[in-house]
């Protein structure tokens, strides 16, 4: 072999003189501990890569987009005074929006604090109401005054919120002329069957559904219990009108603008400004 002539090279060896173009692609060997043989793994992956760069990108894209389409959404609402009320009370079971302290203004506040007393004092009247006329129909006056009782609760309770307390909650915060005017409308309602039920005379209702002074003088005297819990009914139903005279007129005074709501309202400011300080 001449001095000058390239070393001849095995098969399967490359020439590291060689021109790089022409050399074959490097791959990584693993050896199987088990078997024994290789397992060529490839290092070009740059395309998964950059597919899935593009599916990320993808993504937030549309993320973005639907934040935005959101946002403008929200804007709209607000920009047309509609509020989203969330259900917050009671806080063991959400069934309604209530927020009294962070919504209504504060000279309002003791007023729909008491409307919604009464609203809760209708629910303990129709619900010791259910519970005396129960106790009658034990002692022998028929299953009828039982089921016109569940269907005062049933109906009573609900219709109350949805007829008259929502709109004065939303005539308190947004000082609406139209649900104030609503509110007096049904409120009137509310009273006359208070003061219906505090009598209860036998003739719209079947006379002793409602546990008024009327039906208790006609029980008392067949049996004592059945008198006492329709007694203690009666009370019950005249302690609520007497709340909810008090509530329609303090809302008519401030509706009206009187002397009253303006001193009611220079006093809790007064006093917001002196907890302030």
């Amino acid at each position: 072999m001449s001095r000058y002539e390239s070393p001849s090279l095995d098969d399967g060896e490359v020439n590291p003189f060689a021109n790089p173009s022409t050399v074959p692609a490097a791959a990584t060997s693993t050896y199987d501990h088990r078997g024994g043989a290789t397992t060529d793994i490839p290092l070009d992956s740059g395309k998964d890569l950059k597919a899935k760069e593009k599916e990320l990108l993808a993504k937030e894209t549309e993320l973005k987009r639907r934040e935005q389409e959101l946002k403008r959404k929200e804007d709209a609402i607000a920009q047309a005074g509609i509020v989203i009320e969330e259900k917050n009370w009671p806080p063991f079971l959400p069934l309604i929006h209530h927020d009294i302290s962070n919504e209504i203004p504060i000279h309002l506040q003791r007023i729909q604090y008491v409307a919604f007393t009464s609203l809760l004092g209708l629910v303990v009247c129709l619900l010791w109401n259910i519970v005396a006329v129960t106790t009658a129909w034990i002692k022998g006056e028929g299953p009828t005054i039982w089921f016109l009782a569940i269907i005062y609760f049933i109906s009573g309770v609900p219709g109350a919120y949805v007829m008259w307390y929502r709109p004065l909650y939303r005539a308190m915060r947004t000082d609406s002329a139209l649900k104030f005017g609503w509110f007096f409308f049904t409120y009137l309602f509310h009273i006359g069957f208070c003061v219906f039920a505090a009598v209860a005379p036998p003739i719209i209702f079947k006379g002793k559904s409602l546990t008024g002074i009327l039906p208790a003088i006609d029980v008392l005297s067949g049996n004592i219990l059945v008198g006492i819990f329709y007694f203690i009914g009666f009370g019950f139903f005249c302690l609520e009108s007497l709340v909810s005279i008090w509530v329609i007129q303090q809302v008519y005074m401030y509706f009206r603008g009187s002397g009253k709501a303006a001193e009611m309202k220079q006093e809790a400011t007064r006093r917001a400004m002196m907890a302030a300080l």
